[in-house]
C-alpha cells in the first residue's frame, strides 16, 4: 500500500473531526446542511450540494427517485402511530413502540416515491409528522 502525504492542516482538521462528541458532531451536520448544502448519505459518504454560477448548461440535476420516511413526531395520539408503524414495518409491537419514542426515526429507507407518499400519508392520518428525504 502507498503511504499519502497529508498537509498539517488537513491532519489538524481530521483530527478535531474524530475528536467530536456526538452532540458535536451533529451541530456540525446540521451547519454543513444549512449553510453549505452538504449532509452526509447512507454510509457515511458526503453529498455536496452542486455549486451555482456554472458559465456553462451543466447537467441536470438527477432526479430522485429512492426516499426515506422520516418520522419526526408521534403528536398526541402515540398509541395509534405504533400500530401504524408496526404494520408498516413488520416489527413486534415493542419494536414498533421503541421506534415511535426515538424520534426522529427511519421508517422505510429506499423506496418509491408513490411507496413514500402512501407511507407519509397512513402516518400523518395517524397523527406523527413525517418528512422525506
Amino acid at each position: 500500500m502507498s503511504e499519502t502525504t497529508f498537509a498539517d492542516d488537513i491532519k489538524q482538521l481530521g483530527d478535531q473531526i474524530v475528536g467530536l462528541t456526538l452532540k458535536q458532531a451533529k451541530e456540525l451536520s446540521d451547519y454543513l446542511k444549512e449553510e453549505h448544502g452538504i449532509e452526509a448519505a447512507a454510509g457515511g459518504a458526503v453529498v455536496m450540494a452542486a455549486g451555482g454560477g456554472d458559465a456553462g448548461g451543466g447537467e441536470a440535476a438527477a432526479e430522485q427517485t429512492e426516499f426515506d420516511v422520516v418520522m419526526t413526531s408521534f403528536g398526541d395520539a402515540k398509541l395509534n402511530v405504533v400500530k401504524v408503524v408496526k404494520n408498516l414495518t413488520g416489527a413486534s409491537l415493542m419494536d414498533a413502540k421503541k421506534l415511535v419514542e426515538g424520534v426522529p426515526a427511519k421508517i422505510k429507507e429506499g423506496v418509491s416515491k408513490e411507496e413514500a407518499e402512501k407511507i407519509k400519508k397512513e402516518l400523518e392520518e395517524a397523527g406523527a409528522t413525517v418528512e422525506l428525504k
